[in-house]
C-alpha cells in the first residue's frame, strides 16, 4: 500500500473514520502480525495500521463492475488513512467455490492497481482457515446459553419464523440444556447425522421486530468437499455468522458493505459482543458501515444472473466484452 495521502474528498464514510481517529476509538488495538483471537492480538505490538478495511469476495465467479466500486472504496480508504486493506476470500460455502475464481480475483484486484500488503504482512486470507476458531466460538455460544441445536425441518423453521408484523414461534427444541446441545453439535461435526437433520441457531429473540434476530441459523450440516480444507468438515458456518468473526480476527476497524446487509448489523454486533464478553475476541470491535451498491441502467450486475448467462452459453465465457466483468473490460 502506498504512503498515506491526504483525502481530497469527503463523504459519510470518511466522516465516520475521521471521527473515530480523532476520538482514538481504535488506538488501543494490537496486532500480532496475523489474524487471531483476542488473547493472541493483545500479546502483539500496537497495530501499525491506523485503520483496517477488507475486500471479501466469495470465489464463486468473476468480478464485475460492482465489485470494482467496493475494491476502489476499501483499498482507497486504507491508502488515504495510512491503513491496510485485506483481500479475503469468503469461502464458507463449499459447493460454489473454485480455485479458478480465486486466481481471477487476485488478478483483477492487481489489474485495478491495488496491493494488499502492509508493513511486511501479505494480508491475503481465506475465511476457511478460520473454521477451527468459528467452531470454538459456536461451542462457547452453546455452553453460555446463547445457541441451541434445532431439529425442526427447514419448512417448520420457515413457518415459525413469523412475518414483519407477526412474532415468530419458539422452536420446541429451544430449551434444550447446554449439555444436550453440545453433545448434539459435536455429533453433527462427527458426521453422525444427514444433511439438514439439525442446525445450530443463535438464541436471541423470536419476537424481535428484526427478523434477522429471530434465532438465526449459524451452522448447518453440509457434506461437500471444500476447495481449501478438503473433507475435514461436514458442517459449515452460515455467512452471517462467519463474516463478523472474520472481521474481528483480522483486526478490521471499518467493515464496509452494501446496503442489503444493513438489517444484519444488529446480529453482527450481538455476535461480536457475546464473543468479546467471553474473552474470545478483543475490544474495540469492528464497526459495520453500509453504502449503496452500484446500479447501472440496462446492465446486469447480479453474479447469479451472470453465472446463468455463462453456464447456458448465451455469451462466450466470463471474458465476453458484452458482460460487465473486469476480465471482459480488459479483453
Amino acid at each position: 500500500m502506498a504512503e498515506a495521502e491526504k483525502p481530497v474528498v469527503s463523504n459519510f464514510i470518511r466522516n465516520i473514520i475521521d471521527a473515530d481517529l480523532a476520538a482514538g476509538k481504535h488506538a488501543a488495538r494490537h496486532w500480532s502480525g496475523r489474524p487471531g483471537p483476542g488473547p493472541q492480538q493483545q500479546a502483539g505490538q500496537p497495530d501499525p495500521a491506523k485503520i483496517r478495511t477488507r475486500f471479501p469476495p466469495e470465489p464463486n465467479g468473476y468480478l464485475h463492475f460492482g465489485h470494482a466500486k467496493s475494491i476502489c472504496l476499501n483499498f482507497g480508504l486504507a491508502r488515504d488513512y495510512g491503513g491496510a486493506c485485506h483481500l479475503r476470500f469468503d469461502d464458507t460455502n463449499p459447493e460454489k467455490e473454485e480455485q479458478e475464481y480465486v486466481d481471477s480475483i487476485v488478478d483483477a484486484v492487481k489489474w485495478l492497481g491495488f496491493d494488499w500488503s502492509f508493513g511486511g504482512d501479505t494480508n491475503l486470507y481465506d475465511a476457511s482457515n478460520y473454521f477451527d476458531f468459528m467452531y470454538e466460538a459456536a461451542e462457547y455460544l452453546i455452553t453460555s446459553g446463547n445457541a441451541y441445536v434445532d431439529s425442526q425441518s427447514a419448512e417448520e423453521m420457515r413457518a415459525n419464523r413469523g412475518t414483519l408484523t407477526e412474532a415468530g414461534k419458539e422452536s420446541p427444541f429451544r430449551n434444550r440444556s447446554p449439555e444436550e446441545n453440545l453433545a448434539l453439535f459435536r455429533a453433527m461435526r462427527a458426521g453422525e447425522f444427514a444433511d439438514g437433520a439439525h442446525v445450530l441457531r443463535a438464541k436471541i429473540d423470536m419476537a424481535s421486530g428484526n427478523i434477522n434476530l429471530r434465532d438465526p441459523a449459524i451452522y448447518r450440516i453440509r457434506r461437500a468437499t471444500h476447495h481449501n480444507t478438503g473433507d475435514k468438515w461436514c458442517l459449515y458456518p452460515m455467512y452471517t455468522f462467519a463474516h463478523p468473526i472474520e472481521d474481528a480476527l483480522e483486526n478490521i476497524t471499518h467493515s464496509i458493505c452494501t446496503l442489503e446487509f444493513e438489517d444484519q448489523r444488529p446480529f453482527y454486533d450481538w455476535l461480536l459482543g457475546k464473543l468479546a464478553d467471553g474473552g474470545l475476541l478483543a475490544r474495540p470491535l469492528p464497526q459495520q458501515i453500509e453504502f449503496a451498491r452500484l446500479n447501472l441502467t440496462y446492465v446486469v450486475l447480479s453474479k447469479r444472473k451472470l453465472i446463468q448467462l455463462v453456464e447456458e452459453k448465451h455469451v462466450d465465457g466470463w471474458d465476453d466484452p458484452r458482460l460487465p466483468t473486469l476480465v471482459g473490460a480488459r479483453r
